[in-house]
């Protein structure tokens, strides 16, 4: 099996769709809320890149040391990858509440659909509770199983407390920039996004595969977070200066008063009344100031310090996956490859 968005995106429909709702409907639940929660599903978790989701039968792969899975060592390769998947849905549903976001993979927010609202809410809890289903569903019966469980609940709560930090140090509604700071920024970072979105799907093929020692885990995590950070940092960047087109939302960080990469690199270099400028017009829900903070980026040349800081990471990161050991099994070829993904990219 060719790991493709095609063949990835097979497993979910015919595998883990019908399986969440066959014990939905097992519930004797109401048929219109049956569809609504197979709704909310395909809505939440289909159209987006799949870097996460895809990278577990990718890195397994890697780890066997073969050229193609078979379809069995797909499927639960894939499984756990969607499981991957559904924990971003559940978090983004959620986040784009919290946030007021307006769209979401090139479709409104699913909270913005007609007749959803604050349902959403508890949409996000299903998406999270199908998670765990399905881990007993396919994986009870296997070694490393209560291992899974685990790394699914522990990465869940850090990432809830990175964006506990984010929402507390930046509320929307009460704009105070001394709050901000890269050590507060970086917590955010790795708690918020590097845990799940990297380490987590490399630790679910790395027990897959039976090569999760403790020295494995430890190594894949010292890559996997300064690389989440980066890829943070970007999506910061893409944020302001992305094609909406082509990142599938419209970006929201300046009025949302958002404690990203570029507000803080711009308070770490700004005059005395370019601070003036950035505490009258950062996180205000308007145009014109979301237009006043962007010319003041462009007067402090955030773009190139960007630019500066994103061959520094890639040049440093490539030097930490040459010094792991592969003599338990983890092999530099997953990491490098993960690194070659999202280097330069503009989505």
């Amino acid at each position: 099996m060719a790991n493709t968005r095609q063949t990835f995106e097979a497993v979910f429909r015919d595998v883990i769709v019908p399986k969440i709702m066959e014990e939905v409907q097992k519930t004797g639940i109401a048929p219109n809320a049956c569809d609504w929660a197979q709704n909310s599903i395909l809505h939440n978790t289909i159209g987006g890149k799949y870097n996460r989701g895809m990278t577990v039968p990718d890195t397994y792969r890697i780890l066997k040391g073969v050229d193609e899975l078979t379809q069995d060592e797909y499927n639960m390769s894939s499984i756990l990858g969607w499981c991957t998947e559904l924990l971003q849905a559940m978090f983004l549903v959620a986040d784009d509440i919290m946030d007021s976001s307006i769209t979401r993979r090139g479709s409104p927010c699913w909270y913005r659909m007609d007749g959803v609202g604050m349902i959403a809410i508890n949409d996000s809890f299903i998406l999270e509770s199908a998670i765990y289903l399905l881990l007993k569903k396919f994986f009870r019966q296997e070694s490393y199983y209560i291992d899974v469980v685990e790394l699914f609940h522990d990465i869940t709560f850090k990432t809830e407390l990175g964006q506990l930090l984010d929402l507390i140090t930046a509320p929307e509604d009460k704009v105070n920039l001394d709050n901000f700071g890269f050590s507060k920024y970086y917590f955010i970072v790795r708690y918020k996004t590097a845990f799940y979105s990297f380490y987590l799907p490399v630790a679910l093929a790395m027990y897959q595969a039976g090569v999760a020692t403790e020295k494995n885990l430890q190594q894949a995590k010292d890559v996997l977070i300064p690389l989440g950070e980066y890829f943070q940092v970007q999506d910061d960047y893409l944020d302001c200066y992305g094609d909406p087109e082509h990142i599938g939302k419209i970006g929201t960080d300046i009025q949302d008063n958002k404690c990203g990469w570029l507000v803080n690199k711009a308070l770490e270099i700004v005059t005395p009344e370019q601070r003036a400028l950035l505490d009258e017009h950062y996180g205000r829900k308007n145009a014109d100031s979301e237009a006043k903070i962007k010319k003041l980026y462009l007067d402090l040349n955030i773009e190139t310090h960007y630019k500066e800081y994103e061959a520094q990471s890639v040049k440093e990161i490539a030097a930490l996956v040459e010094k792991v050991d592969e003599s338990e099994g983890l092999k530099r070829a997953v990491l490098t490859g993960f690194l070659n993904k999202i280097a330069g990219r503009s989505r």
